[in-house]
C-alpha cells in the first residue's frame, strides 16, 4: 500500500470513529461510553481503534484540539489595522465567517460535545481560547472604558453562546449572515442592536 493510500485509510478510519463518538454523544453520556461502543458503532475492532487512541478520553481530547487548533489558525494571523479598517467600513470579520464554516461543516459534533451529553469542560476550554487569543487584546485602545478581561470575557461567552443557539436550532442563518449579526452586535451594543439607545438622548 502506498504512503498516500495508506494515509487516506487512516483519515477515513479516524473520521468513522468520531462520527461514532458524535452519534453515541446524542444518546448518552460520554462518561458512559464504552471502547466496545465506539468500535461496534465504527464497524471496526478494537486493535484498530487502540492503533489510533490510547483510549476514549484520548479520542476525546484530540477531536477537542483540532477543533480548537481550526479555529487558532484563523485568529492567529489577524492583524489590528485590518480590523480597524473593517469596523470603519461596518464589514464582518471574514475570519470569524471561516469559523462559523468550520462549525458548520462539524455542527454534529459540536453540537454533541457541547451538549448535555458532551465535555462540560471543553466549553470552558473555547472560552478561554477566545479570551486569549481574541482580536480585541490587539487594540490595546487606552480609552477602554471598562477593563479588558471582562470586556473579551463578556464578547468569548456571548459568541460561544450565540454559536450554539445557531448549531441547535438548524443553522438557519448563514456564516455570513451570522457573522454581519455578530458585528452589529459587538460594534454597536445589545442596547443599539435592539432598537434603542439611539434615541435615549433626545427629548
Amino acid at each position: 500500500m502506498t504512503q498516500s493510500k495508506q494515509d487516506r485509510r487512516i483519515l477515513k478510519t479516524k473520521s468513522e470513529i468520531k462520527q461514532a463518538l458524535t452519534e453515541l454523544m446524542e444518546k448518552k453520556r460520554f462518561e458512559a461510553i464504552t471502547v466496545r461502543d465506539l468500535t461496534e458503532r465504527a464497524n471496526i475492532n478494537r486493535g484498530t481503534f487502540y492503533l489510533h487512541y490510547q483510549d476514549k478520553y484520548d479520542l476525546l481530547e484530540q477531536c477537542e484540539d483540532e477543533v480548537i487548533k481550526n479555529i487558532l489558525e484563523n485568529v492567529r494571523d489577524v492583524q489590528v489595522y485590518d480590523l480597524e479598517v473593517l469596523i470603519a467600513n461596518e464589514k464582518p470579520f471574514p475570519f470569524i465567517v471561516t469559523i462559523l464554516e468550520y462549525m458548520r461543516e462539524n455542527a454534529d459534533f459540536l453540537r454533541a460535545i457541547l451538549g448535555p451529553n458532551g465535555d462540560p469542560s471543553f466549553q470552558e476550554k473555547l472560552k478561554e481560547v477566545m479570551i486569549q487569543n481574541f482580536f480585541f487584546k490587539k487594540l490595546n485602545n487606552p480609552s477602554t472604558t471598562v477593563p479588558i478581561e471582562i470586556l473579551t470575557t463578556y464578547i468569548s461567552a456571548a459568541h460561544l453562546g450565540v454559536i450554539q443557539q445557531w448549531l441547535n436550532t438548524g443553522m438557519k442563518q448563514s456564516p455570513e449572515e451570522m457573522a454581519s449579526i455578530l458585528f452589529r452586535i459587538i460594534t454597536k451594543g445589545p442596547i443599539e442592536a435592539i432598537g434603542l439607545g439611539r434615541h435615549t438622548h433626545k427629548k
